[in-house]
Formats: C-alpha cells, sequence, structure tokens
C-alpha cells in the first residue's frame, strides 16, 4: 500500500501551468529524490503536498495517520532557546505536557501518560539534542535563543525540528544547501538509517546516490520515476534518449520513403490504388517525438588579462573582527594558475580568508600584496540580499558597468542564461537560481584574474551546476572556492587547504580521503566523550592516523601531478574544440582568407601533438600513482 499517492496533479501559478495531470506513489520507508530545473516546480508541489497549495486539478491522498514532517523555506525565529524550539515541533507531545498539568481526572490522566510514554516523551530531549549535536550544534548553544543565529543557522534548527519528529513522510527541500561537508555526511547518515519515506528536493550528486531509492524528474509538468540514484537515472535516461532517437530516425527514413512513392504516382492513374494505400500506411506510423531537451545551460566567464607571478601574497598575517582574532600566522601565496578549496566546518574562518583576499578584510597585523592590475571578482550567497528586488536584471548590470552599452550590458547577463524576458523580469520575481546568475554576472563584470566562490551552487540547479563546472575548467585565472559538494570541489579544485584551529594549512589529499579523515575525526570525538578508551588503545589509534597522514603526504606530488596533467589535457581538448569549431564555420573561409585557415590549420595541428603529449604524460602519472598506492 502507497503512503503517498498524487494522480492526475495539476497545479497553475500566475497562469502558468508548472504540473499538468502528474502522477506519483510513494511507499512507505521509500525516499525520492525530486529533480528538476529551476523554477520547473518543484517546491510549488512540495508545498501541494504539505496542503498549503490547493492544486487546480487531480489529488493528493496521504495515508491516513500518517506524520508528515516538512522543511519550509522560511528560517525559524524568536526568544526560544533551539532546544526548545526542535522540541515543541512535535506539537502532539507539547499537548499532552500541557494538558498534564491541568488534567484531573484519573482516566484521563492515565491516559496521557500511556500516550506520552508511547511517543517516547522521555527520551525527546535526548534525541533532539543528538540531531541538534549532529547538525553543529554543541550543548551551550542549544540553550541560546533562535534569534542569536544567522538565517543559515536558523535553517539547520528547522532541518532538526524535522527530522526530530521521526515522521512518516519527510519532505527536505535542498536540505544540504546551509550544511558544511562534516554537517551534510551526518544527515546521509541519519537518512541511510530513517526508517520513514522522504522525498528530497536536492541539486547534490553525493545526496542523490547515497541517500535515495528512486529520482522522480519533474520536466514539462510530468512527473517520472526511475529507480537507483542519480547516476544512475543519468543512465538510464542516455539509453532512452538514445533508443529513441534512433526510432524516430527510422519512422522518419520510412515516412520519407512512403511520402516519395506518393508524390511521384498520386497523379497516374494506374498508380492510384497503391498510392492510397501508402497514404494510409502513413496515417498509421506511430509519431515518436524526439528527445527534445532544453538547450543546455552554458555559463562563460569572460577572459582575464594574464599576470605575471605571484598574483597575492600573505607573510604573518592575523584577521578577525574587532578584538577577535579569527585566522593567525598566514603566509600563503596565489598564482592565477591556482585552483585551490577551502576545507573546515562552518564558522571556522573560510569566509574570513575570503574577504582577506578579495580586499574587503583589512589584516590586523602582517603584510599583504597584491598586483596593482590584480581583479577579484567575489561571490557569496549572502549578497543576494544586496539585490534590489524591484530592479531587474538590467539595471543592475547598468549601475554595475556605467561605462557599458546597452549590448554590452545584455551579453554580460546572457553569459550566465539570464535570456532577453529573465533580463527584464524584477529579482523579486526570479528563482534563487537564477539570482545566483545574476551575482555571477555582477561578479565577473570586470574580467577579473581571481575568482573567489563562496557556496556558489547553493540554489543552481544540476544543470547549472555543470555548466559553472564547464566555464571553471575553461576559465584562464585562479580560483578560490569554499563550497560543501564534493563533486564541485573534485572537479574545480586541485589543491584543498584546511581552514581550523586559526590556521589555513595545506591538506595532503583528495576528497574522499578528506572525508574518511572526517570520519575517523568523528569517531575519536565520539570515544572521548564516551570515556570508553584506554591509554593504549588511544596511543595506537593516534599512531594509526600519524601514519595515514604521512603516506597522504607522500603521495601528495604524485597526486599533483596527476592532477596537472589532467588539467592541461581538459584545457588543451577545449582549446582543440574551439579551434575545429572555428574552421567548420562556413564564414571563415569566406572572410578570414586562406592565410587565416592556415594559421589556423597549423595551430590546431600543434595543439593536437600537445594534447597527446599531455595525455601520455597523464596516463605515465596515474600508473606510477597506482603503483606507489598500492592500487588503491
Amino acid at each position: 500500500m502507497s503512503l503517498l499517492v498524487i494522480t492526475d496533479l495539476t497545479l497553475r501559478i500566475g497562469g502558468r501551468t508548472l504540473l499538468d495531470q502528474a502522477n506519483l506513489s510513494i511507499e512507505p520507508g521509500r525516499k525520492v529524490g525530486l529533480i528538476g530545473r529551476n523554477g520547473a516546480g518543484k517546491s510549488t508541489l512540495m508545498g501541494a503536498i504539505a496542503g498549503d497549495i490547493q492544486p487546480d486539478g487531480g489529488e493528493i491522498r496521504l495515508s491516513s495517520r500518517a506524520r508528515m514532517g516538512r522543511v519550509k523555506q522560511e528560517a525559524p525565529s524568536g526568544p526560544m532557546s533551539l532546544i526548545d524550539t526542535v522540541l515543541a515541533g512535535d506539537t502532539e507531545r507539547a499537548a499532552l505536557l500541557t494538558e498534564a498539568e491541568t488534567a484531573t481526572e484519573p482516566q484521563r490522566i492515565a491516559e496521557i501518560h500511556e500516550r506520552l510514554g508511547a511517543i517516547g516523551a522521555d527520551s525527546a530531549p535526548a534525541r533532539a539534542g543528538s540531531i541538534l549535536a549532529g547538525l553543529g550544534f554543541d550543548a551551550a548553544a542549544q540553550l541560546r535563543p533562535v534569534s542569536d543565529f544567522s538565517g543559515g543557522w536558523r535553517m539547520r534548527v528547522a532541518l532538526a525540528t524535522a527530522l526530530f519528529l521521526e515522521p512518516d513522510l519527510l519532505l527536505l527541500d535542498e536540505p544540504t544547501n546551509h550544511l558544511d561537508l562534516e554537517a551534510t555526511l551526518w544527515l546521509e547518515g541519519w537518512l541511510s538509517r530513517f526508517s520513514g519515506a522522504a522525498l528530497i528536493v536536492s541539486h547534490d550528486r553525493g545526496l542523490l546516490d547515497s541517500c535515495v531509492d528512486a529520482i522522480a524528474h519533474l520536466d514539462r509538468g510530468k512527473l517520472s520515476l526511475t529507480p537507483g540514484g542519480y547516476e544512475e537515472f543519468v543512465r538510464i535516461r542516455t539509453e532512452q534518449a538514445l533508443q529513441q532517437a534512433r526510432a524516430a530516425e527510422k519512422i522518419a527514413a520510412r515516412r520519407a520513403h512512403m511520402q516519395s512513392f506518393v508524390d511521384r504516382f498520386r497523379a497516374k492513374a494506374t498508380k492510384a490504388r497503391q498510392a492510397q494505400a501508402r497514404i494510409k500506411a502513413l496515417e498509421k506510423l506511430p509519431v515518436i517525438e524526439s528527445v527534445v531537451e532544453d538547450a543546455p545551460t552554458q555559463f562563460s566567464f569572460p577572459e582575464p588579462q594574464e599576470l605575471p607571478p605571484p598574483m597575492l601574497t600573505m607573510e604573518h598575517v592575523t584577521a578577525g573582527y574587532g578584538d577577535r582574532v579569527i585566522l593567525s600566522d598566514l603566509s600563503l601565496r596565489l598564482d592565477m594558475e591556482d585552483r585551490i578549496a577551502l576545507l573546515g566546518a562552518n564558522g571556522n574562518g573560510k569566509s574570513t580568508f575570503a574577504k582577506l583576499v578579495a580586499g574587503r578584510l583589512e589584516p590586523m597585523s602582517g603584510t599583504i600584496a597584491r598586483s596593482s592590475r590584480l581583479k577579484v571578482g567575489y561571490f557569496a550567497q549572502h549578497q543576494a540580499e544586496e539585490l534590489v528586488m524591484e530592479e531587474t536584471p538590467i539595471q543592475h548590470m547598468a549601475r554595475a558597468l556605467p561605462k557599458a552599452t546597452p549590448t554590452e550590458v545584455r551579453s554580460q547577463l546572457a553569459r550566465f542564461g539570464l535570456n532577453a524576458s529573465k533580463a527584464e523580469t524584477q529579482v523579486s520575481q526570479l528563482s534563487g537560481g537564477e539570482k545566483a546568475r545574476l551575482l555571477l554576472a555582477l561578479a565577473t563584470r570586470d574580467a577579473p584574474q581571481l575568482l573567489i566562490l563562496d557556496e556558489p551552487t547553493n540554489h543552481l540547479d544540476l544543470d547549472a551546476k555543470d555548466a559553472l563546472v564547464r566555464a571553471l575548467s575553461e576559465f584562464q585565472g585562479a580560483v578560490l572556492l569554499i563550497s560543501h559538494d564534493p563533486h564541485l570541489v573534485e572537479m574545480v579544485a586541485d589543491r584543498l587547504w584546511l581552514v581550523g584551529d586559526g590556521r589555513v594549512t595545506p591538506f595532503d589529499g583528495d576528497m574522499a580521503e578528506y572525508r574518511a579523515w572526517l570520519i575517523e575525526q568523528s569517531r575519536a570525538a565520539a570515544r572521548a566523550a564516551s570515556g570508553k578508551q584506554v591509554d593504549g588503545t588511544s596511543a595506537g589509534r593516534k599512531e594509526d592516523r600519524r601514519e595515514r597522514a604521512q603516506a597522504r603526504k607522500a603521495l601528495a606530488p604524485l597526486r599533483k601531478r596527476v592532477k596537472d596533467a589532467e588539467t592541461r589535457v581538459t584545457k588543451l581538448s577545449v582549446e582543440c574544440a574551439t579551434l575545429e569549431a572555428r574552421l567548420a564555420d562556413p564564414g571563415l573561409y569566406v572572410e578570414g582568407g586562406a592565410e587565416e585557415v592556415t594559421r589556423l590549420t597549423t595551430k590546431l595541428a600543434t595543439l593536437r601533438k600537445d594534447e597527446e603529449k599531455a595525455e601520455a604524460d597523464w596516463f605515465a602519472a596515474q600508473g606510477e600513482l597506482e603503483e606507489a598506492s598500492g592500487g588503491e
């Protein structure tokens, strides 16, 4: 029996049809990832399931007596403490406790206490505290008012409240947006143990691959369900697209052949009967819609002016706010070819370091030397609050580029998929992903040599994330990335810096090793808290960790060789593809002349040789790394 059944559901917002007779069924205990492009209607569907939005047609049926928990978009606030806010989320428990204080009838008192025992009321504070701890709130923080925390941390409280309810159906809308990697790992573990069903809107590939049993794809108003995680969804959808395209080609060929016969012999009396038979056969041929995908999302960063190294250096820098020191004794440098990701728990100082590099925070001591021609593009999610809701993207960009022509203004917006209609839409009417695109367009308007991206993908859909990865691979400047998305970090960064304990230090390893290191750190903290360690065991584990750290350090140069070679192959491949597209353009042979064609052809041949050599270097380095690491 299904827990949730959606039948022929139609939803319209502002005259636009988001769901058109869509169907979906979720069984008890099943976890389903809900994906679709920005603006497709995912959050609207979640609102309809929760009862906030009335359908324009069809039916949404939840099993009787089923409990539903939901993380809403609005963050909680107020003077209540975190622990009390989470406990208050269980309205039945709260009502029973209130009634227990005033009830006088013995039978009713017995019923209240029996029900409180059944729902585990006594253990509720411990459960709530455990969930809050997993999301990064220590015992002291749990007693502070919700209003003391920023919007991102308050959203964690909303998530904790939903998880605490242990509902039969859990609705999660982008649950990892405000979580660091540590908290994301904890959430993945919690969801894997959760016995209820869940519908999860997410653009986090890791979460969609590790925590869901099926993918519900919302596309053109319809819902389709594919078993497995996101990687399996992509594989199945690609195969279906290829099969459908082949079938469409075959039928199109048959149709063309029959139509040719009809056109030739329709007027001939001797062939009229045969022509009529062909016409009837044509009418019976099935119409197969070829897979018409939406135009793929494209991002493009302006090409920066090259700078000689070093681009930026820090010498013994200390940074913080007021008298509070956040980071100390930083001695680092950045060059144009650097692709660095900052790792570490929220609150450790990643954003502080980003502001320091961007020049938005002056050091308390030490020196920062910047190239006189250095331009920095800085993107941070909180900047969305600085957008003027009543204005359009064109107005924002025109103000940021006062000397630009209207065409140049529109061109910069178009680099990030904000077409003519979106460029003239009020910011208040844009989705979160579209606002993020506007912020990216504003951050890169001056063709910066250094891009600082602080959680750039929080509101981008999966296609837009892929577009960002492609654009960053082609970008000729440096990138400093802060992200909880392991996939983005792995695709963009070739060096990892760990921010913690007031320092910024290189991490010798990749994201898989960082994840393993986090898990080990968490287990060590849990063992220390439980007091179960004995001296010998503790020493042994410390020795194991030391050996693993030394092994990572020994392999670091090889890993860098592999990453550098891979980056060079990717860069050369892009350059070759660009030249091939230029040479395939008929206009080149009309406008460019023979000399330009010869120049480009020679350059392409050189690039192909360089690409072959880079590939050979890549394979050789990868082989050495596998041999040195024992094939792990």
